[in-house]
């Protein structure tokens, strides 16, 4: 951009007030040819000032749209920080507010734990670190459970098989039972034909007096 040594507005009017002095009256017996140059002169001066005069506005235009661009990239990174801010807000509060299904966990006591889980769980490292004993006592709950649960599957199959033979040896004994209540039956009925049969057959008769 050209530099100006004075203001653009006051160039103008210079620049102006010298064309009209070369137009003015006083100055019509002055060599044409001379005042011809000095206009020419002057109106290139003014078209030069005109031309710095656009250059200068198309700059401060742009500074002008830089800034404006600046500053509402500014305002939208404000606004996203704001979001973003609330958004984190509103992750803490939830964070606080959230009940883990942990607390709701009967666990092991700390001593129990202390007597029953493995050394390396129990360390004195791990006891002084309030979050890594939570972690560990919650393992060896899960380990425990897991344990306990396996034995009480054992102990319904072997229930079950039990079951099962019981009932086995049940149907056996009712067989039996059964079986036994035929032939019971059966030695009834043949006892009855038998007393019938010895009814039926004559007895002989005895002699009251002995052959003397």
């Amino acid at each position: 951009m050209p530099n100006l040594t004075v203001q653009p507005e006051e160039a103008y009017v210079a620049v102006i007030d010298k064309l009209k002095e070369l137009v003015d009256p006083v100055n019509s017996t002055k060599d044409p040819a001379a005042i011809h140059v000095r206009a020419a002169a002057l109106t290139g001066r003014l078209k030069s000032l005109s031309r710095a005069a656009n250059s200068a506005t198309r700059h401060t235009k742009n500074l002008t749209a830089a800034a404006r661009h600046d500053m509402d990239q500014s305002h939208l990174g404000l606004q996203n920080l704001l979001y973003e801010k609330r958004h984190l807000e509103r992750e803490i509060e939830k964070c606080r507010q959230f009940a883990s299904v942990y607390q709701d966990i009967p666990l092991y006591t700390l001593e129990e734990f202390k007597l029953l889980a493995p050394p390396e769980a129990r360390s004195d490292d791990v006891l002084s670190d309030e979050h890594q004993l939570l972690l560990n006592r919650l393992s060896f709950e899960f380990v425990e459970r897991q344990r306990l649960d396996k034995m009480k599957k054992d102990l319904m199959q072997q229930k079950e098989e039990l079951l099962k033979e019981s009932k086995a040896k049940l149907n056996t004994m009712d067989s039996i039972k059964s079986q036994i209540e035929t032939l019971v039956k059966v030695a009834a009925d043949v006892q009855k034909k038998v007393d019938e049969l010895a009814l039926s057959i004559p007895i002989p008769a005895v002699d009251a007096e002995a052959p003397g």
